[in-house]
């Protein structure tokens, strides 16, 4: 049986109340090294997350608890999402760019340049309706051996990019972060939430039919570390990884309430048949826990 922690929703705004869910958190997986990058495949009911440092990713099944190596040596991959073909799409620190694993298991390349320059370390993705891919690309992974391979930016700075879904073109969407991290779509995907880690905050862009970002104010601060991935709610809620569990933020930017975990969150996606199992993904372990509210989009 899984091991059980209570579940603790901190109540800071009269918002959060309504949410709730199981009375404990379960923790179905540990010993990792930092997990991250959480991506659930609704078709198999299976969760696939990464082991960053110990370069492989896992396999959680739902079905059975089992989890098992998806994939090892795995190219210090990260954040991962699943795309409306249902198929993978990483973040590889280790190798500097951004795969999607086909259903025969081969692996395609979808960005690893930005004019003719070696990415830093991409680092989490999310796809728009139109097929685009979004990803961050901070440095972490060639800072140092321990989540990648220690090399200079070629680049020189940590940008968040575009993939064209017609030509593959990979262009620079936002120039002005330090540490880009996690990225979500707002429901109707006319706004984009970007997290800036070293400056321990979430700005919010607006998106143009063609794919421009304009604004960029600081939604929202981090009162606990930094934040790292997020993700939304059916509410358009904004739920963000931080060092004290989860933050939940109403779309006006009011921290509502926090879930409590007893490690450092560093990501999170919702999974399911209703998309209401809260999968987190936290320093050394993989918890779950049924929550009453769902997903903003499937695949998250």
């Amino acid at each position: 049986m899984a091991d059980v922690v209570k579940a603790v929703f901190e109540v800071l705004d009269e918002r959060f109340r309504p949410i709730n869910g199981d009375d404990l958190i379960q923790r179905l997986h540990t010993g990792c090294r930092w997990a991250e990058g959480p991506a659930y495949f609704p078709a198999g009911r299976y969760l696939v997350f990464s082991d960053i440092p110990n370069d492989r990713m896992l396999r959680y099944d739902e079905t059975t608890g089992a989890v098992g190596v998806f994939r090892s040596p795995a190219g210090y991959t990260n954040g991962h999402t699943v795309d409306r073909q249902g198929r993978l799409v990483s973040c590889e620190h280790g190798n500097r760019r951004v795969t999607r694993t086909e259903p025969d298991g081969s692996i395609t390349v979808l960005a690893d340049r930005y004019d003719g320059k070696r990415l830093n370390s991409p680092n989490d993705v999310v796809e728009r309706a139109d097929g685009s891919i979004w990803f961050t690309d901070p440095s972490y992974g060639i800072d140092s051996d321990y989540e990648g391979h220690k090399s200079p930016s070629e680049i020189g700075a940590c940008h968040v990019y575009r993939i064209a879904p017609d030509t593959g073109e990979v262009s620079i969407v936002a120039d002005d972060f330090v540490r880009p991290n996690g990225l979500a779509f707002s429901l109707d995907e006319r706004q984009l939430y970007i997290v800036d880690t070293r400056n321990k905050h979430i700005r919010l862009f607006d998106v143009t039919q063609d794919g421009a970002l304009s604004g960029g104010a600081v939604f929202a601060t981090c009162d606990a570390g930094s934040f790292d991935g997020i993700r939304l709610d059916d509410a358009g809620r904004i739920w963000a990884a931080a060092h004290d569990g989860l933050h939940c933020f109403d779309p006006d930017g009011t921290l509502i309430g926090k879930l409590h975990v007893p490690e450092i969150v560093a990501n999170l996606t919702f999974g399911g048949p209703k998309r209401n199992d809260l999968y987190i993904t936290a320093t050394s372990s993989l918890y779950t826990l049924r929550v009453n509210v769902t997903g903003g989009r499937y695949p998250a």
